[in-house]
């Protein structure tokens, strides 16, 4: 199995440029941004989903790295948006969440 398009980026196999790394964590500026500031933070790890996460420092270093990203982008309000599975929106199957900011956020989102 060819691994998925996030494995590739956070493999370093294209140049996208990290807005934030570590050794389990990448985030990078999304392709098809839904705002002004829109980034992807993804394990380096492949899991289909967020439900497959056991590990919960795993999880919490995503939100961390969701929280360096929008800081080191200069958002001080920004949502985080967790989309797990198809039917919720998931169009990656590899387990990420979205930064998005720099404009004013409505509810409910969908």
């Amino acid at each position: 199995m060819e691994p998925c398009i996030f494995c590739r980026i956070a493999a370093g196999e294209f140049a996208t440029p990290f807005v934030y790394q570590d050794s389990r964590v990448v985030a990078f500026h999304d392709i098809n941004p839904q705002a002004p500031v829109h980034v992807v933070v993804c394990p380096r790890a492949h899991f289909p989903t967020i439900r497959e996460i056991a590990d919960e420092s795993l999880l919490g270093g995503l939100i961390q790295a969701a929280r360096m990203s929008a800081r080191t982008l200069g958002l001080a309000d920004y949502r985080l948006v967790i989309n797990t599975g198809t039917e919720a929106g998931q169009a990656v199957p590899h387990a990420h969440l979205h930064v998005l900011g720099g404009r004013t956020m409505n509810w409910p989102p969908g």
